[in-house]
């Protein structure tokens, strides 16, 4: 019975290792084997450095400004009276042309009135003047006749001799005269015209309406010279010259118009550290208000390259290639705009990286693109 028991263990324990083997021979044959990745070369755009001249080309924008510009203020009151034109934002006037008429009835009565006692004096005093006086009283009579109460009252004659002075003025015809001259002068401010030719660009009253003393009537510009407004680094102020030409563009660039530097500010902005040049413009599509961008051409600069700003790495270092492995170099930035750089210190025929690399790193195997094109 024991033999019995012995023998059918040892067949069980047989049997179990046999289905461990069986089933670990099973698993090994389902098993396929992992492939060994292949190591990938990447491909780059190189260029060869050629050191040159690169012209520093400073980049500044603003919005046009007219060169001439008036604002219209009223230095008297009444109400405005229609004219020729309606008075609106974009009427045109020629130089001369009235733009603004003030109702000046009651106050040129008064000037009127201030004439006719200027006259007044003046014939009362005749009968002396020929009595006492009559190698002057020509001259004073001529005047008269001169004199017309529609026509702005005529210069007095010159006082030749000091009876003469005395005599005229202690009348009181000097006193009389530039009182009259003075309100005559202001009579001419009822009426505002255009000082130049130009446009109308804000209206603040219209037809009818009461003005008052000091009050702004509006704006009026000349619209055939403009002037931008643009804020150059310090760097550069010792650079720019009154009279350089400057290429200016439109927002989208699909417009270029010619300028030049017309007046530089002497004063440095201290917390940009800027200063203002001002470019004028002249061109019949322009508008003010319009946004332009202008390029300045500042300095060029010798033994240098230009390159992507997205090429140069931190601590001013850029890739090379180096018997196809990536190396890095230190350079010397002199300029920098929003897409470019301009480099000094790297040595003629150089080979750099031109675009960027995902992942780029030193000592990185690479094939460099034109050598490819070769081999095909």
């Amino acid at each position: 019975m024991n033999t019995r028991k012995i023998l059918l263990s040892i067949l069980g324990g047989v049997v179990i290792l046999l289905s461990l083997y069986l089933a670990n021979s099973i698993i090994k044959s389902k098993t396929t084997p992992r492939p060994t990745p292949a190591k990938v070369v990447k491909t780059v755009f190189t260029d060869t450095v050629q050191n040159g001249t690169v012209p520093i080309v400073v980049p500044a924008n603003g919005n046009l400004v007219a060169k001439k510009r008036v604002e219209l203020f009223s230095e008297v009151q009444g109400v405005f009276r229609s004219g020729n034109k309606l008075y609106r934002p974009g009427q045109q006037y020629r130089s001369g042309e009235t733009i603004i008429r003030i109702d000046a009835e009651e106050y040129r009565a008064s000037v009127q009135s201030a004439k006719s006692n200027l006259y007044n004096l003046i014939t009362s005093i005749m009968p002396d003047l020929r009595l006492d006086y009559p190698e002057i009283s020509g001259k004073w009579q001529e005047y008269l006749n001169s004199f017309d109460m529609e026509r702005p009252t005529p210069e007095l004659p010159e006082l030749t001799t000091e009876k003469e002075k005395y005599f005229i003025s202690g009348r009181g015809i000097l006193t009389n005269y530039y009182n009259v001259k003075n309100l005559e002068q202001r009579l001419g401010k009822y009426i505002i015209r255009a000082p130049f030719d130009g446009v109308l660009t804000e209206a603040l009253v219209t037809e009818g309406t009461l003005i008052r003393a000091g009050q702004k009537l509006g704006e009026f510009i000349n619209t055939g010279s403009f002037e931008l407004e643009v804020a150059i680094s310090k760097t550069f102020s010792d650079l720019l010259r009154v009279g350089e030409a400057v290429n200016l563009t439109n927002l989208d660039g699909s417009e270029t118009y010619k300028g030049k530097v017309s007046r530089i500010n002497a004063r440095v902005e201290q917390g940009s550290q800027t200063i203002t040049a001002f470019i004028e413009v002249n061109d019949p599509e322009l508008r003010e208000g319009m946004y332009l961008e202008a390029l300045l051409d500042a300095r060029n600069e010798e033994n240098a390259i230009e390159i992507d700003r997205s090429l140069l790495l931190e601590d001013d270092k850029i890739f090379v290639v180096r018997d196809s492995i990536l190396d890095y170099i230190n350079v010397k930035p002199v300029y920098f705009t929003d897409k470019k750089v301009v480099l000094k210190d790297v040595p003629d025929g150089t080979t750099i990286i031109s675009k960027p690399v995902v992942g780029a790193y030193a000592g990185m195997l690479v094939k460099v693109y034109e050598e490819k094109q070769k081999q095909q």
